[in-house]
């Protein structure tokens, strides 16, 4: 899987990511299970080209290659690989606001255990 969305975007979602993305493989969950599917985005492995488009996008940075995911969000790789094929996730429709100011963006980050 070549980009992974990981916890940093959780009940952050901002979408600049997916008005990027040109083959629509992030997703947001539209099932019941919200303990296994966080309010977050996800890249579908089987859709993503690996075109890496979306992470400069991320006012969160929360996209990594899946090489480049640190050791804290390891588990968030696995979660976005879980979506593969689910018809419980879909392309979200995206409305406009404002982006977060770096302090938000540092504070997102050390609540995760990602210091930087």
């Amino acid at each position: 899987m070549p980009l992974v969305i990981t916890r940093l975007c959780r009940d952050k979602v901002d979408g600049a990511c997916v008005a990027v993305c040109p083959v629509d493989c992030i997703k947001q969950y539209t099932g019941d299970d919200k303990q296994a599917f966080p309010n977050q985005l996800y890249i579908d492995p089987e859709e993503c080209i690996d075109c890496g488009v979306c992470a400069p996008e991320c006012p969160w940075e929360a996209i990594y290659e899946d090489e480049e995911v640190p050791e804290v969000f390891q588990d968030d790789v696995d979660l976005n690989a879980k979506i593969a094929g689910s018809d419980e996730f879909e392309v979200p429709e995206i409305s406009e606001h404002d982006s977060p100011d770096p302090d938000d963006v540092e504070a997102n980050k050390k609540t995760w255990g990602l210091e930087g």
